[in-house]
């Protein structure tokens, strides 16, 4: 991996303090303006670029609760979603959540039975399961979400998956899937993370489970009905099923991330257990416009790049493309080089190959 260059991304007082910007997990770029999201809130974060053309920072942070756009599943609105994965199209900004179940960790302080127990501990949490739709306009010349557009006539207003579609209760007599339901993510259990949209297609990106090697995108058909255009429902494909399975050969990896480049995907790959490493960028071609569920392998899918990594920190989580040959990538538990004494955090510009 070769840095082409680095950003600041210059966080508020209040996102150091929940500590989103040591717990990235992803990023879209869209115009000056950078979506970020950390897996610790219920929120999405926008930063804006210091110049238009060659940023060297992204700052004046604006705080979005998603409560105040959907009903979210969970009692606590506050609870964390766990967003995994951001995606920007047309009049709306996309938003993931892991939809994961998680083990608890055994921390220091614990020892003897009191650690085991702590391992054997499952829990999920409701605001996880979310696929949010926001409608997006123009203030005072920065991309911000909405409740409500109306763009040529037709009202789009912020919208969600409904308790109907949930992904999890979609997912229960999946002959792959399903009996990874009630693992953990990092046990390679269910766990989203990354989201890509392209016209009316969306791709969700798992990081597990992987499957003697294989690993799985889930492409969804959203939409809205007139009478309800806060509830997203699923369109079913020829097999009658409300979603469709691809499954890559990314060298036994998990999908991290994905992106759009035309009418291809960039897919972020890293460990589905909890290890470091090796972290790779693939490239799956022409993957927009695929029309059958696929198997991605040979000259469907190439490697673009190996990316370092460090022992417990610097964990690629997100990237975007930035014009048309580099990338942006943001880490989760960054290392100590890139926190700045003003809380902002160093992103890396990779140039594509």
């Amino acid at each position: 991996m070769t840095v082409d260059d680095t950003v600041r991304l210059r966080f508020s007082d209040e996102s150091q303090a929940a500590a989103t910007h040591t717990n990235l997990s992803a990023v879209r770029l869209d115009g000056r303006a950078l979506w970020i999201a950390g897996d610790e809130t219920a929120t999405i974060e926008r930063l804006l670029a210091d110049d238009a053309e060659r940023p060297a920072e992204f700052g004046q942070e604006t705080r979005f609760r998603l409560a105040d756009f959907v009903d979210l599943p969970g009692a606590d609105a506050d609870e964390e979603a766990d967003v995994e994965g951001l995606a920007r199209t047309g009049h709306f900004l996309w938003a993931i959540g892991s939809h994961s179940l998680r083990r608890k960790q055994i921390k220091d302080r614990h020892d003897g039975p009191k650690a085991l127990r702590r391992l054997a501990r499952i829990e999920g949490q409701d605001n996880r399961q979310i696929l949010v739709r926001l409608p997006v306009t123009d203030v005072d010349g920065v991309p911000t979400p909405v409740r409500e557009i109306t763009v040529d006539g037709v009202r789009h207003r912020a919208a969600a998956l409904s308790a109907r579609d949930d992904l999890r209760r979609l997912l229960r007599d999946d002959e792959h899937l399903a009996p990874f339901l009630p693992i953990p993510g990092k046990d390679n259990g269910l766990d989203i993370e990354g989201i890509a949209v392209r016209e009316d297609r969306v791709f969700l990106g798992l990081r597990g489970p992987v499957l003697r090697g294989w690993a799985f995108v889930l492409e969804l058909r959203p939409y809205v009905l007139a009478d309800e255009p806060g509830r997203l429902r699923l369109h079913r494909f020829e097999d009658g099923l409300p979603y469709r399975k691809h499954v890559l050969d990314l060298d036994g990896l998990g999908v991290r991330d994905l992106c759009p480049a035309g009418n291809d995907l960039l897919v972020l790959a890293g460990p589905t257990m909890d290890l470091d490493g090796p972290v790779r960028i693939y490239r799956w071609h022409d993957a927009c416009v695929a029309e059958i569920p696929t198997i991605v392998r040979h000259h469907l899918i190439s490697r673009v790049m190996e990316l370092t990594y460090g022992e417990g920190d610097d964990h690629a989580e997100g990237l975007s493309l930035m014009g048309t040959d580099r990338v942006l990538v943001v880490y989760d538990s960054p290392a100590a080089v890139r926190l700045e004494p003003d809380g902002a955090v160093i992103a890396d510009v990779l140039k594509l190959p």
